[in-house]
């Protein structure tokens, strides 16, 4: 395997991984490893096998044709076309604005910042486009690498430490019968984790566009073996640092019966004396800054993506977009515009109830999960992508095997709600 090649190619996989290491994993993990100690370990491993194939489908696609997934989608037909396009109007709002409302959170828990959270709020979002702005993608990719690689270290480092002040691990892995996940309350976090876990399975066609953009920036396309190794790094760093914060909340918070704040200052504030406690008081300004810039990094891959994605909608009806490069620019600010005016409008409504958010955004992305794993699989095994390129049949069979999973979770989910049980 070409080592330059490689080198150029990396970088789309370390976006995602960055997207994902925010609500999942500070917010959602922690929570887990707080409430049920160990005991969703498994699940998490399960759910991010069984979404592995719908994910790994984006930058392969881009590598194998030279387009992202939504040219993809409208190769199929109308129909699935206009259902992703439904899906993300009907969630890129909230979305933006529950990983703009935790940044916000740690924002004025590390800065003492005695402002609403409506106005922290629109500063992350303000700052998010000025970086956006000038930056483009080459400091998106710059500043994700340093960004990923400070929080890998911070949170083993912590995990390390916290294992070692605490040697009895009995009691943070109860049966299931005991632990609470067989009640309803249960499940509804359940799904709620996983909907998140890594990463909705909508970063997928993100993933295909930053794989193009990539391409663009080195002028050359990637080979299927390096954006698939390119995707493999993220994505395992993504999981490796989700089992990690799952386990921190489980050695520091649970047992304790230190209740979990509501809020998204005060939840903050809980997350960064997790790693202190286990750290100590001299690494708080360090945790804090960590965490921030973990958040930070969500918030600017999510803000960066959607944007992308509302501008590859308008510019389906044109055979070469690239050539209009004052109009393409022009669309984007535009997405972006749009999609932070009405993030900034969900907090400003909703933002005191951020627990509730933050499950329901979570919740939403796995009930639509089944769907876009569905059209991705249908996509990556059609006529539109090369043979050569198509997955093989272990992966084809984890795909239905994931398909299955997704779709009985969202059944059981659905018939939970309508029976009220």
């Amino acid at each position: 395997m070409n080592s330059s090649r490689l080198r150029d190619a990396v970088g789309p996989g370390l976006l995602v991984a960055g997207a994902a290491v925010g609500v999942s994993h500070l917010v959602q993990a922690t929570r887990g490893g707080a409430v049920y100690g160990l005991t969703l370990l498994a699940l998490v491993l399960v759910g991010c096998a069984l979404k592995y194939p719908f994910l790994e489908f984006g930058p392969r696609y881009a590598a194998a044709t030279g387009e992202h997934m939504i040219r993809g989608y409208r190769r199929l037909g109308a129909w699935p076309l206009g259902l992703f396009v439904f899906l993300t109007l009907a969630t890129m709002f909230i979305v933006l604005a529950s990983v703009t409302l935790v940044t916000a959170g740690l924002a004025g828990t590390l800065f003492r910042l005695e402002m609403s959270m409506s106005t922290l709020a629109l500063i992350i979002l303000a700052a998010c486009a000025l970086i956006l702005g000038i930056g483009h993608y080459r400091g998106l990719d710059l500043l994700m690498k340093i960004i990923m690689a400070l929080l890998s270290l911070a949170t083993v480092a912590a995990v390390a430490l916290a294992a070692g002040q605490r040697p009895d691990w009995s009691g943070l892995a109860p049966p299931l019968s005991e632990s609470g996940l067989l009640s309803g309350t249960g499940l509804a976090f359940m799904l709620a984790l996983l909907g998140w876990m890594p990463i909705p399975l909508d970063a997928a066609a993100w993933h295909s566009i930053w794989t193009l953009e990539r391409a663009e920036q080195t002028g050359a396309r990637p080979s299927i073996a390096h954006a698939l190794t390119d995707f493999r790094i993220g994505y395992a760093g993504a999981v490796v640092l989700a089992l990690a914060f799952m386990t921190l909340g489980a050695l520091v918070m649970h047992g304790s019966e230190r209740p979990l704040a509501g809020s998204a200052v005060g939840f903050s504030a809980q997350l960064v004396s997790m790693y202190t406690g286990a750290l100590g008081e001299w690494s708080r300004p360090l945790i804090a800054l960590a965490a921030l810039a973990t958040m930070l990094s969500t918030t600017l891959a999510v803000a960066d993506a959607y944007p992308r994605v509302l501008r590859a909608f308008l510019e389906l009806r044109e055979a070469a977009p690239d050539t209009h490069r004052r109009r393409h620019r022009a669309r984007y600010l535009a997405g972006m515009l749009l999609t932070m005016t009405g993030a900034w409008l969900i907090i400003a409504l909703f933002g005191r109830h951020f627990t509730l958010l933050i499950d329901f955004t979570t919740t939403v992305a796995f009930l639509t999960a089944p769907v876009i794993a569905w059209l991705n699989l249908r996509l990556l095994t059609g006529p539109n992508t090369p043979e050569d390129a198509r997955p093989g049949k272990t992966l084809r069979c984890t795909a239905w095997a994931g398909l299955a999973f997704l779709t009985l979770f969202s059944l059981i989910w659905i018939g939970w709600r309508i029976s009220g049980i």
